[in-house]
């Protein structure tokens, strides 16, 4: 078994470590992270420049870590492509520091990571700790083996998955029931910040995220609000196939 790792918040972030600590013993380990934090990146490849891998050195027995000047989607893009030069059996990426839940996703460069595996067929994994501050980080690293450990023991062959797991700040968070979820939705995100730089001039901070609203029942918010680790199955196609009739009869014009 063959597992590549990554992550969003650079690779000196505690979140990578307790991952990679979490999958000792279950195959050779690969670490190739961002240099810098890379939250909110999404799936952003870097397309202007060119990319360098540095080593970031590894204590004795433990896993090579190398870094990217670069995404997420970099990292695990370069890796498959051509650094590695071999294919992965899995891709891994966290332990994120706070959720990436309903349209979080679409802005996490953790999911990106994950996701970027899962386009080249690779089956990937995305794990977050729902709250901030790398509390209960170790127990989280024990729910993020668990779970890997049942995905290896169904078997990685046939069609590739993306998985996206948040993970509630508990001590007994291996404890904790999964739930199996969709996404919820959040209202808009709050207000721009507006500040005045040393030189007088205007700049703006992207507001904090908005609150839950559609979180009923079923969803991530849901889930990990009642105390239980979220599992939601992810996809890329965003087609909006319930409309494609609709679009169809107003605006399609083949002769």
């Amino acid at each position: 078994m063959r597992i590549l790792i990554a992550n969003d918040d650079g690779y000196l972030a505690p979140g990578l470590a307790a991952l990679v600590a979490a999958m000792h013993g279950l195959g050779e380990i690969e670490v190739i992270a961002p240099e810098q934090n890379a939250s909110g990146t999404s799936n952003a490849l870097t397309l202007n420049r060119p990319l360098q891998v540095f080593e970031g050195g590894a204590a004795a027995g433990s896993p090579r870590v190398r870094f990217v000047n670069g995404t997420p989607s970099d990292c695990v893009h370069v890796a498959l492509t051509g650094l590695l030069g071999y294919r992965p059996d899995l891709v891994l990426s966290g332990i994120n520091q706070g959720a990436n839940m309903g349209d979080d996703t679409l802005y996490s460069g953790t999911v990106a990571a994950a996701m970027e595996g899962y386009l080249f067929g690779v089956p990937a994994i995305a794990f977050s700790q729902v709250h901030k501050g790398w509390a209960e980080l170790a127990a989280a690293g024990q729910v993020a083996r668990a779970l890997v450990q049942q995905v290896l023991d169904r078997g990685l062959g046939g069609t590739p998955f993306l998985l996206n797991v948040n993970i509630p700040n508990r001590p007994d968070a291996l404890s904790l029931p999964s739930r199996i979820t969709r996404l919820g939705r959040r209202h808009a995100s709050e207000p721009v910040i507006a500040q005045t730089n040393p030189r007088g001039e205007t700049i703006y901070w992207i507001g904090p995220a908005g609150d839950a609203r559609e979180a009923g029942e079923g969803t991530d918010f849901h889930a990990t609000a009642s105390g239980c680790v979220s599992i939601t199955p992810l996809q890329v196609d965003l087609t909006d196939h319930a409309r494609l009739p609709d679009w169809r009869a107003h605006l399609d014009s083949r002769p």
